[in-house]
């Protein structure tokens, strides 16, 4: 109810662009807004760019960890907590320093801003595919096939991989979130990212940031509905396929 409450006032207060009635101006203004059609646009780039590096960084590193060096677990596990220790606005003053030089001077680039992504989503996309791994049999998987002739990467690719598509979508639906609402980053680097523009918005008027919000909670709620009908989907299938056998 406290958490309702709030939401349900909000919602209300968007409806009331327009004086002595209730209606859907303040959401129209906004989506009429060039500057919002940009702005999305960019950070759903940004979001997909972010997962795809993500993953072809993330998901070789987790498997040959749990596969061949299950030690180091501990020491990357203590790394995941980094990014809600050190504060973005930390993390991306680094990146600043490190990265405006020759001969890697990326501050101008996306490709910085992507790198700050990945580091926010690190711990998400790290718990997403460890939690995989862990429900896997990883071990008689492996020395299956490998038994069968199979070498390490097409078993990865065409045994682990499959049953990593729940943990890998939640992961792709919580970075996604987590970017589309990004501002730190953003600013301090001077992209027109969605964050950015919900801030300047907000500045500005009264209503629309009010609709942004509760277009932005529905974007986030849509990602989790999501996970949980894949996660559901993709339950089931196995589960059925289990009881045919």
């Amino acid at each position: 109810f406290y958490f309702l409450l709030p939401l349900l006032a909000t919602f209300l207060f968007s409806l009331r662009r327009q004086k002595g009635m209730l209606g859907l101006l303040a959401y129209w203004n906004v989506f009429n807004d060039p500057n919002f059609l940009k702005s999305f646009t960019f950070s759903a780039e940004m979001a997909v760019f972010t997962v795809l590096a993500g993953f072809a960084l993330l998901m070789p590193t987790v498997f040959l960890i749990h596969w061949k060096f299950p030690k180091l677990k501990p020491i990357i596990e203590t790394c995941t907590m980094l990014p809600f220790v050190i504060p973005p606005i930390v993390l991306v003053f680094g990146l600043i320093r490190i990265y405006s030089k020759p001969p890697l001077a990326l501050v101008t680039s996306p490709v910085l801003l992507i790198a700050g992504y990945i580091v926010l989503a690190f711990p998400y996309i790290y718990r997403s595919i460890d939690t995989g791994l862990r429900s896997l049999d990883l071990k008689s998987l492996m020395e299956a096939s490998l038994s069968l002739g199979a070498n390490q990467t097409v078993t990865f690719f065409e045994v682990i991989l499959p049953n990593l598509r729940t943990s890998l979508l939640s992961a792709a639906f919580l970075t996604f979130s987590i970017v589309m609402g990004e501002l730190t980053f953003a600013v301090m680097l001077a992209w027109p990212a969605f964050g950015p523009y919900m801030a300047l918005v907000g500045r500005d008027l009264a209503y629309e940031p009010a609709a942004l919000s509760i277009f932005s909670f529905f974007l986030t709620w849509v990602s989790m509905a999501l996970i949980r009908w894949i996660t559901y989907g993709f339950t089931s299938k196995s589960t059925l396929s289990g009881g045919a056998h």
